[in-house]
């Protein structure tokens, strides 16, 4: 009979070796795991990973200025209350510098019914920023045009959510991308869209209506703003092709054309808004996909 091996010998045959070099935190894996694909516990981990997202903006020169030793403006008035306090003696020159400030930000968000997944979860986005900066204007749009801003800013999401549910009434349903941005040209671009706003333009560019009309309100909205940013889900496809009219219509007209459907995606939104300059523009973001399709290319005038 072979005698118990004593637990404290080991053979070289019995050590076991791990190889961490194909292990993932939980993070890791979640950062890159589609919204649309989650579990209902993933979802719960991610929405509290996006509550403490940070959409940082460059701060952009304005009209305004402010006394400032290494200003490049003379500031005649003080320079001419300081020369009166001389005695006729030499008095320096007073300057002035423009002020600087965060631009504001709209956001136009698609809630049609092929972007349910990704909106409900961008609503969750939407209220962490909103709560965290000044001047967040976001808009909701399937049918009709919904200004669900005053909603959002409570600091309750569970709450802030209900309310938005509440003052919507065309979730999941039809999407009319051009008339909803001929609505909002028309109503809120003045009041919203002053002091080089910047605009998050967020849908799949599906549209119920063919793109009819959508190629006006777009070029009147890029015009309209400082920078134009597209966020799409359907980027996440690697052979994605710019084949519906929507698309085709909206794709001229925008600064930076990215993609939205996991965590990842909104934490390189705020990598290229913060790396950006204030007077950053990225030239035809969609030539890859007009060229294929043999359309010309337009830009700001």
């Amino acid at each position: 009979m072979t005698p118990p091996r004593d637990p404290s010998t080991r053979d070289e045959d019995d050590t076991t070796e791990l190889d961490a070099a194909f292990t993932f935190s939980p993070r890791e894996v979640l950062q890159t795991h589609d919204f649309a694909t989650m579990t209902a516990d993933e979802l719960a981990q991610v929405k509290r990973m996006i509550a403490r997202l940070r959409l940082p903006l460059p701060e952009v020169p304005m009209r305004r200025t402010r006394p400032d030793d290494r200003g490049t403006r003379v500031d005649l008035r003080a320079t001419l209350r300081r020369s009166m306090g001389a005695a006729g003696a030499a008095a320096p020159l007073a300057f002035r510098a423009r002020t600087r400030r965060t631009p504001p930000l709209v956001v136009l968000c698609d809630i049609s019914g092929s972007m349910d997944r990704y909106s409900r979860m961008m609503l969750h986005f939407l209220h962490a920023i909103t709560n965290d900066r000044h001047r967040v204007h976001v808009l909701l749009f399937g049918t009709r045009l919904t200004n669900v801003t005053r909603h959002l800013k409570h600091r309750d999401v569970d709450v802030a959510l209900a309310k938005v549910a509440g003052a919507v009434a065309d979730w999941a349903g039809g999407t009319r991308i051009g008339a909803s941005l001929a609505e909002f040209n028309r109503r809120w671009s003045r009041r919203l869209l002053a002091q080089n706003a910047v605009v998050l333009l967020i849908s799949d560019g599906l549209d119920a209506e063919a793109g009819a009309g959508l190629d006006g309100e777009m070029e009147r909205l890029a015009k309209s703003c400082r920078r134009l940013v597209w966020l799409n889900p359907l980027l996440r496809y690697a052979d994605f092709e710019a084949r519906p009219a929507g698309i085709r219509a909206m794709l001229p007209w925008v600064d930076d054309f990215l993609p939205v459907h996991n965590l990842a995606s909104l934490e390189a939104l705020a990598r290229t808004l913060s790396r950006a300059g204030a007077d950053h523009r990225r030239p035809d973001p969609g030539r890859r996909y007009l060229d294929a399709l043999g359309k010309p290319r337009r830009g700001r005038s």
